[in-house]
């Protein structure tokens, strides 16, 4: 990714990420304190994505999986929590050669900055964002959309933060091994 082209390899990360971001859309653990919230997986796996293929494929995951899961699994699109997730993928995206994910170089200096950076980027995108389309789009209750975004970035946080880390870390440690392999040949 050492030019402004978008590659192939991008186009199909998009595409694969996309379709499992769709399916992932009902791997989830309810938060029963507060209505529709969940602990998501597809989350980290934006947040991988984001972060191995920077911010194009991130936008682009984010948005059309989070609509077209939203479209398939409940009969809607609620475009005020598409957008967020766009958000977030386009801003952990904008970081990628600082995580080293691809050099193989993901350790704990990266590990933190990654992790700083997607509660950073989740703070705006469910904290900010999601709440002020909400309100705006939906003429929603600012007290329900305001806690239920709360609920998303923490949950949202920690799963990222678990296996978002772990998805980063191993595909860091495969590209080490593969780039050594290339190297003996």
């Amino acid at each position: 990714m050492k030019n402004n082209k978008f590659t192939i390899q991008q186009v199909v990360a998009a595409g694969i990420g996309t379709a499992l971001f769709v399916v992932l859309t009902e791997t989830q653990i309810p938060v029963v304190i507060v209505p529709n919230t969940a602990l998501q997986v597809r989350a980290a796996l934006l947040a991988f994505l984001s972060a191995v293929y920077g911010p194009v494929v991130g936008g682009i995951v984010g948005l059309l999986g989070h609509a077209l899961g939203d479209a398939f699994f409940y009969g809607s699109v609620w475009w005020s929590w598409v957008v967020p997730d766009a958000v977030f993928g386009i801003l952990v995206g904008l970081f990628v050669k600082q995580y080293k994910i691809r050099e193989g170089g993901f350790g704990g200096k990266e590990i933190a900055i990654f992790n700083v950076i997607q509660i950073v980027a989740n703070a705006i995108a469910w904290v900010l964002c999601a709440p002020v389309l909400d309100i705006l789009i939906y003429a929603e209750p600012a007290n329900k959309v305001f806690g239920q975004g709360a609920v998303a970035f923490i949950c949202n946080a920690i799963m990222i933060a678990v296996l978002g880390t772990l998805l980063c870390f191993a595909y860091s440690k495969i590209m080490t091994k593969t780039s050594s392999l290339q190297k003996e040949e």
